[in-house]
C-alpha cells in the first residue's frame, strides 16, 4: 500500500528519544564524509541498525538512461544481484521512483500489483517491503527497499517513517558527494575540450615518471599542436576555431587507452602521456591520431570541410629524458622539428637527435 493507508500492526515500540539521537548521529556521519561509497554503506548500515531488516538494497537513477541501478545491497540477497537495472515504474523501486512516494507492503504475496516482482530466486521467501525514494529539490536520485521474510514482522508505517528520515539525510550527502566530484572535476581539467588541463598533467606525468622509474618500466610523451588554427579563425570566425579545439579533444579522447593520460597544454597545443608504452608504440600511437584527423570530416558552420592537421613530437623515458621537465622539452623539440619538416607530420626525439 502506498503510505497514507492502513498500516500493519505495530512492532514493538521504541523510545523517539533514541531514535532521535540516531538520526542524528547519522546526519553527522553522512556530512563528514564526501565519498559516494562510504555515504552509500552508512546509510544502509544505520537503517539495518535501526530496523533490522532482513536484507535491504539501494538504487540510484542512472541519468543517461533514468534507469535505476543497484549500487549496494545486503549480502542476504546474494551476488547474483549486483548490477540489477530497472526501467521506471517496473517493480516496486521503480514504482517508487516513478511516483516519488513510500510505499508499505506488509505481506507483498497477497498483493497483485506487485507479488510478480519479487524475484523467485532471492534466497528467501519475501513477506514485507517497505521503499522510500531519494529525492533533492523534488528530483528523485534513487530509493531505498527493506525487505523481511516470514520470519520477521511487517514493516509499520513507523518503518516507513524512520528510513524516510534516513533517505532525507541520504539524498543530501550524495549529492554534496557528486558535487564535490564535479568540483574537482573542474579544477583538473579543461573546460574546452573536456581534457586534464596542463597543472594536473604535470603533476600526472611526475607520478607516471616515478612509478616507471620504480618498477623500471618506460612510458612516451606525444606532443601535437594544430597546424594554422589561426586560418581557420580567419576565414570561419574564432567560434570555430574553438570548436575545432574541442571536436579534436574528444577524438584525442576518445581514441586513447584507459591508461593513457591526455591534457590541453595550452593554446591549440595538446600532450598524451603513454604509461608503459614504448618508443616505437607511442609512433604508431600518433601515426593513428593523425590518421584519424585527416577522416574526422570537420566542417565549419556554414559545412564547408575543414582539413586540421596537427605536428606530433614523441620522446620517451628513459631514453630521451630522465626527468618530467627533460622529458616534455624533448617531446616539445621534436614535435617543433615536426612542423619544420612541413606539418601534418610524426618526428621522434630520437631522430632529432640523430639529424643533429
Amino acid at each position: 500500500m502506498v503510505l497514507g493507508d492502513a498500516a500493519a500492526p505495530a512492532k514493538c515500540s521504541r523510545t523517539g528519544d533514541g531514535e532521535l539521537t540516531s538520526l542524528i548521529e547519522i546526519g553527522t556521519a553522512l556530512a563528514g564524509s564526501l565519498a559516494v561509497h562510504d555515504v552509500l554503506e552508512a546509510i544502509l548500515k544505520q537503517a539495518e541498525r535501526l530496523i533490522g531488516p532482513k536484507a535491504w538494497a539501494l538504487l540510484l537513477v542512472d541519468e543517461p538512461s533514468g534507469e535505476l541501478v543497484l549500487e549496494v545491497a545486503s549480502s542476504s540477497l546474494g551476488e547474483h544481484h549486483k548490477g540489477v537495472r530497472l526501467e521506471q515504474g517496473e517493480g516496486i523501486g521503480g514504482w517508487v521512483a516513478l511516483h516519488g512516494r513510500p510505499l508499505l507492503l506488509p505481506d507483498v504475496q497477497k498483493d497483485g500489483q506487485f507479488a510478480a516482482h519479487v524475484a523467485p530466486h532471492t534466497p528467501f521467501t519475501t513477506r514485507s517491503i517497505a521503499c522510500v525514494p531519494l529525492m533533492i529539490k523534488e528530483r528523485i536520485i534513487g530509493v531505498v527497499e527493506l525487505i523481511n521474510s516470514y520470519d520477521e514482522p511487517p514493516f509499520t508505517a513507523d518503518d516507513v517513517t524512520i528510513i524516510s528520515a534516513i533517505a532525507d539525510f541520504a539524498a543530501i550527502a550524495l549529492e554534496n558527494a557528486r558535487n564535490y566530484d564535479r568540483i574537482n572535476e573542474l579544477v583538473i581539467t579543461d573546460d574546452l575540450t573536456g581534457l586534464y588541463n596542463s597543472r594536473y598533467f604535470e603533476q600526472l606525468l611526475d607520478t607516471e615518471i616515478e612509478r616507471a622509474s620504480r618498477y623500471g618500466t618506460c612510458l612516451s610523451l606525444v606532443f601535437l599542436d594544430l597546424d594554422h588554427l589561426k586560418s581557420v579563425n580567419d576565414a570561419h570566425g574564432h567560434l570555430v576555431g574553438s570548436r575545432m579545439l574541442s571536436e579534436f579533444g574528444r577524438l584525442i579522447g576518445d581514441n586513447i587507452r584507459s591508461s593513457d593520460m591526455a591534457a590541453r597544454f595550452g593554446g591549440d597545443e595538446y600532450a598524451v602521456v603513454l604509461p608503459q608504452t614504448s618508443h616505437e608504440q607511442a609512433l604508431a600511437m600518433a601515426a593513428k591520431l593523425l590518421d584519424l584527423m585527416l577522416s574526422a570530416g570537420f566542417r565549419a558552420d556554414d559545412g564547408q570541410p575543414i582539413r586540421l592537421t596537427a605536428s606530433f613530437g614523441v620522446a620517451s623515458f628513459p631514453q630521451d629524458a630522465q626527468t618530467r621537465v627533460e622529458l616534455i622539452r624533448a617531446a616539445d623539440m621534436a614535435m617543433y622539428d615536426a612542423k619544420r619538416a612541413g606539418r601534418g607530420v610524426i618526428r621522434s626525439f630520437a631522430h632529432k637527435i640523430a639529424s643533429s
